[in-house]
């Protein structure tokens, strides 16, 4: 019942936290737009692969093919990133997030809130890149049938809260280890690599695609590129989509008990 309780009032507070969230996205406009230059990495991808491609397709991927699906990276990493562990490393690092406990719903809805309050300047700035590739490659990487569109929609929710929950895991390591940061600087290699972010899987060979199918970093951003470009599509798409929802429960769950743990140890220390 005080979980309902708990739960009833985060959501009824949610959407002042939203705009408390997207205020602060304001105020520090110019630190956003440097953080998201940060993750242009698909940009110079793409100019690397469209130079191997002059010399004609590599695998199922033309120069346009490969616009279309760094575009697309780069607009699903900006719509479903989050920077929670940085944050979460230095307030508990700092004591800092002893204010957030004071509050009445979990930190974590807060954080969350922080993150989403920022997504209509994030729109706002990648909005040029979805013209651009209408302008010069004749193509809108988004989905185009309404099951790829609904299918597309949940696999970016799904994309958002892995990334999400999975900083938030990392982040919260920071209540037993000196920096946490560390350990997601780990993750993300395995993010470069596995994600499709910096290579299409589908010009992985047959055992690594394999292995990359097993593992989270393709559900956080290869599987809603795919969708949106149609390389997956029709009944192709509900098996890595309940994938991804699996380890979205999975990355929450470890999540939530171990920052429990964590706030015990916090509180303990006098945090």
């Amino acid at each position: 019942m005080s979980a309902l309780i708990a739960l009833r009032r985060a959501l009824f507070a949610y959407p002042a936290m939203l705009r408390a969230g997207f205020a602060g996205a304001v105020a520090y406009r110019a630190e956003m737009v440097v953080w998201m230059l940060t993750t242009t990495m698909p940009l110079v991808s793409l100019s690397l692969w469209s130079a191997v491609a002059e010399g004609g397709p590599v695998g199922r991927f033309s120069q346009r093919d490969f616009a279309v699906y760094f575009i697309a990276v780069l607009l699903v990493r900006q719509l479903s990133s989050s920077w929670l562990v940085w944050e979460l490393n230095a307030e508990i690092k700092s004591g800092a997030l002893a204010q957030k406990l004071l509050r009445p719903v979990h930190p974590l809805w807060l954080y969350s809130a922080e993150n989403l309050g920022a997504l209509p300047l994030r729109v706002m700035l990648c909005a040029p890149l979805v013209i651009l590739s209408v302008v010069f490659f004749d193509a809108l990487p988004l989905p185009r049938t309404l099951a790829s569109i609904l299918v597309f929609v949940f696999a970016l929710i799904g994309a958002w809260l892995l990334n999400f929950f999975t900083m938030a895991l990392v982040g919260a390591l920071a209540f037993f280890v000196e920096s946490s940061v560390a350990v997601f600087e780990l993750y993300m290699l395995g993010f470069m690599v596995f994600s499709g972010y910096l290579v299409p899987l589908d010009l992985f060979p047959p055992g690594a695609r394999a292995i990359a199918d097993l593992l989270p970093f393709r559900y956080a951003l290869a599987f809603p590129v795919e969708v949106a470009t149609g390389a997956v599509h029709g009944t192709a798409m509900l098996r890595p989509l309940a994938i991804q929802w699996a380890f979205v429960l999975g990355a929450a769950a470890s999540a939530l008990l171990l920052f429990r743990a964590g706030i015990r140890r916090f509180a303990a220390f006098g945090g």
